[in-house]
């Protein structure tokens, strides 16, 4: 008897009991972007298609956001964020298999600059994982730059190594719905890191390179449950997000709030556009995911101190529990 599962969408707006065989048809059938690829992983080595997409929350926790919406209001952001200047996200994964969320302005999407450089990273190892690259040390090498020192020589390389198409391609798959037109975008690199033209701008914004904090944050959710690709990359990558070269924003902001933390960052910075994404784990086995969005000159220094705010936050939270 074939097996019949639920899959629904990220933000729960539908449940449609469907199977596999029905699926992958549907997806090959009216997708735009289809491709043989395009389904990232064979059903048959999925024991739980949910779990990519049902263990990351679909709604804020009522304490963490309490918590997060009192700092907003102690701390004078309110104005920030209701000019839509900036995105507040955070994740609680302490326990990952119980994640708790909070966000303001969460699901807005802002130019990003070179924070979807993640998206790149990702397809690197997708197409690896896949086969159809073959990882050398000059890739490992234009990797490593891209991420640690953001460099957009590198990552217009592999921009182009993996193609914009098919970049798109894995951003809006079933496995991964990093994009999602329909649920407010999500993370999208239309063009390469230089001055050549867009290929496609983001359909909702018109954002070369856009993100909103929670489907950054899933980025980051999924990386720590190793589901993306596969386990042995999900290390690789997270490698790579550690020791970050440009000492800023979230790395500024930890050194003196929580110095021993071991942080795992994307940042971005263009013009008036300044943005952070990390996971942070404290020694004291406290774990979280943030993102923080903006759109302000003085954004670089805000996100200075949101950090600062969301450590104290996750911090707070759990000694409420005691």
């Amino acid at each position: 008897m074939q097996k019949t599962m639920n899959i629904s969408t990220f933000f729960g707006q539908r449940l449609i009991p469907i199977t596999i065989a029905f699926l992958l048809a549907l997806l090959l059938a009216q997708s735009p972007l289809a491709t043989a690829q395009t389904l990232l992983t064979d059903p048959s080595d999925v024991t739980d298609l949910n779990a990519y997409l049902n263990g990351f929350p679909t709604e804020p926790d009522d304490k963490l956001q309490a918590l997060l919406d009192g700092s907003i209001e102690a701390n004078k952001l309110n104005s920030y964020l209701e000019k839509q200047q900036l995105s507040i996200t955070l994740v609680d994964i302490t326990d990952i298999d119980d994640p708790k969320l909070a966000h303001a302005n969460g699901r807005t999407s802002f130019y990003a600059a070179s924070l979807p450089k993640l998206a790149i990273l990702l397809a690197v190892y997708e197409e690896a994982h896949l086969g159809t690259i073959k990882l050398t040390p000059e890739i490992d090498t234009a990797l490593v730059n891209m991420i640690r020192h953001s460099s957009n020589g590198d990552a217009t390389y592999l921009y182009n190594l993996v193609g914009a198409q098919r970049i798109a391609e894995i951003l809006q798959s079933e496995r991964y719905q990093f994009y999602d037109e329909e649920a407010g975008g999500g993370l999208w690199v239309g063009k390469p890191y230089g001055k050549q033209g867009a290929w496609k701008r983001d359909p909702l914004t018109n954002f070369s390179h856009a993100a909103n904090g929670v489907q950054v944050a899933r980025f980051y959710y999924m990386l720590q449950r190793n589901e993306l690709t596969d386990p042995s990359y999900c290390l690789l990558m997270k490698d790579i997000l550690s020791d970050s070269a440009i000492n800023h924003k979230f790395v500024k902001g930890l050194s003196s709030e929580n110095p021993t933390a071991e942080i795992y960052r994307k940042s971005g910075t263009w013009r008036n556009y300044h943005s952070d994404s990390a996971i942070v784990e404290s020694k004291n086995g406290h774990k979280y995911i943030a993102v923080a969005l903006s759109d302000t000159p003085n954004g670089g220094a805000v996100l200075v101190e949101v950090i600062k705010y969301l450590d104290r936050i996750i911090e707070k939270y759990h000694s409420q529990d005691n």
